[in-house]
């Protein structure tokens, strides 16, 4: 499951009329187009001096259909645009419909960006998955975050993992027609009974519908979601067999069950070291004679297995990068901390990290990192061994939010985040008063937004996250070590908000400290922290 929804899904849930977007009515282009019998797509910017624009398209216009089909998808467009000569139906903005014909050069673009993949409605999951993620989230979330799709085209564009039981002959014939491949599907468990019991009545549907896909030509790659006593074990060694025999099953990832505390049926994944290798052992088989017979291991366990399993020596046990190839299943949890610690180790014999720790020498600045809990075990001791030792010190953060066993940084909220700000900048405060008799105002700061003014509500930003740095310091910032906040960018979604819709300014209101937003990779984020540095006074 990704992170976040997608802008499609975003825009279904929030958008599906137009007093959620907070308009009381709607433009002549916007009106025609919902009122048209078919699928529309919203043009959202037309590439100068190309086809789409010497026909006269402009922004807020629509396509609606190419020689006559309809649009309902990014795919359908590539699909029915491949010629060099096409007619689109369209509505203009004025509302008006009507036919133009366009040609291009062979090798030339169209010139339409479009709003988003999906023209039409997003496809719905029909499923009682035992273990959804989206039925533990709290109560008030933004509604995007609890629709729960389905879409098989989302799977393929956008690399969601879908059921396939929703499919109608429709469906199937058009993945088939316009080699839709390959797809990612939720497997789960591959004995019938089993697989009702974990995801609901059509389990069946799915899996008939899987296998005449592959007949077809499809290709997929599975996920499995493991749950304890479960799905695990021998059943767990079925389901590798059985999607052995499937060689259009390209490969298998295997990730815990995650919980959080806001349900009452969940309580335990595989957190504990034996239960992580117990579930590293069963699949070191089927790689091995993966390796030997198809040349990659195909089965993959997700990190948290690796980081439970062993903890600060990670490292050494973590899979070699040559096991992930293209890290096809990154989003997944799949190869994340291998990348991580290859690029790590990249940037220490690159002499990258000396020089971050240099800049953040000369500044008096120490870089506080913020990670979830899942990171810890390991990056502590590789930073303690680094050239950035006591210059770079991650921030573990604690997801109290979602609770459970929820502890990657990607769902880390504001709510869990500005407090441990607060905390770690009063700590530093109080340490600079020790050492210089003064806390530079930076504990009056933070004190403030804990007892006085903010009390944990965080503010409503009207800004999104248009520019990533966030002013530097704040007005009396002590003179002594100073501390950069630092937030992951995967904390965000693409409108720059959190999981609990916060903004930049909203955590910095909360905290009372300055934070700047910075990259997800030491090759990337290591020449952001030096020029913050750089630009500290």
């Amino acid at each position: 499951m990704a992170t976040y929804p997608g802008k499609d899904i975003e825009r279904e849930a929030s958008c599906a009329s137009c007093a959620a977007c907070g308009q009381t009515t709607l433009a002549p282009a916007e009106a025609a187009a919902a009122a048209w019998e078919g699928p529309a797509a919203r043009i959202v910017a037309v590439e100068p001096e190309s086809p789409a624009d010497d026909a006269g398209f402009t922004p807020g216009c629509y396509l609606t259909t190419v020689d006559g089909e309809p649009l309902r998808d990014i795919i359908d467009w590539r699909w029915l645009a491949a010629d060099d000569v096409i007619c689109v139906g369209y509505i203009d903005l004025d509302g008006e419909a009507g036919e133009v014909e366009l040609e291009r050069e062979p090798g030339e673009r169209w010139g339409f960006e479009f709003d988003g993949v999906l023209f039409d409605s997003v496809k719905l999951c029909r499923n009682a998955c035992v273990f959804c993620f989206m039925r533990q989230l709290p109560d008030g979330v933004r509604p995007s975050l609890v629709l729960r799709d389905d879409d098989f085209r989302l799977s393929f564009l956008s690399g969601t993992f879908v059921t396939l039981t929703n499919l109608k002959p429709e469906d199937e014939a058009r993945i088939i027609e316009q080699h839709i491949s390959p797809l990612r599907v939720s497997l789960h468990a591959s004995e019938p009974e089993l697989r009702r019991r974990m995801i609901g009545k059509h389990a069946a549907h799915g899996l008939a519908a899987l296998d005449r896909l592959l007949a077809a030509g499809i290709e997929a790659h599975a996920q499995i979601v493991l749950m304890p006593g479960v799905n695990d074990g021998e059943a767990l060694r079925e389901t590798l067999e059985w999607a052995w025999e499937r060689p259009g099953i390209n490969g298998v990832g295997i990730v815990p069950l995650g919980f959080t505390k806001h349900q009452t049926a969940l309580h335990e994944s595989f957190t504990t070291p034996e239960a992580a290798r117990g579930v590293i052992d069963v699949i070191a088989p089927f790689q091995q004679r993966a390796r030997a017979e198809r040349g990659a291991p195909w089965v993959f366990a997700a990190d948290e297995f690796y980081v439970n399993a062993f903890g600060a020596a990670t490292p050494a046990h973590i899979p070699p990068a040559s096991d992930y190839g293209d890290y096809d299943m990154f989003e997944d949890g799949i190869g994340i901390v291998r990348s991580y610690v290859d690029e790590f180790e990249e940037v220490c014999e690159n002499g990258l990290a000396a020089r971050a720790a240099e800049a953040l020498a000369a500044r008096n600045l120490t870089a506080r990192y913020i990670i979830g809990e899942a990171m810890q075990p390991f990056l502590d001791a590789m930073i303690a061994a680094s050239p950035l030792a006591g210059r770079l010190v991650p921030l573990t953060v604690r997801n109290d939010y979602f609770g459970g066993n929820v502890n990657v940084t990607g769902l880390l909220t504001a709510q869990d985040i500005a407090p441990a700000i607060q905390a770690a900048s009063e700590e530093e405060g109080s340490a600079s008063s020790r050492e210089q008799g003064s806390d530079g105002g930076r504990s009056n700061r933070a004190s403030s937004a804990a007892n006085g003014n903010v009390q944990w509500t965080f503010p409503q930003s009207e800004d999104c996250l248009s520019e990533l740095e966030c002013p530097a310091a704040l007005p009396g910032q002590a003179e002594g070590n100073r501390e950069l906040f630092l937030l992951p960018s995967v904390i965000f979604n693409d409108n720059g908000v959190t999981l609990d819709d916060m903004t930049v300014q909203d955590i910095e209101n909360a905290a009372g400290a300055p934070v700047s937003v910075v990259s997800c990779n030491p090759c990337d984020y290591l020449p952001e922290i030096i020029k913050l540095a750089q630009d500290e006074p």
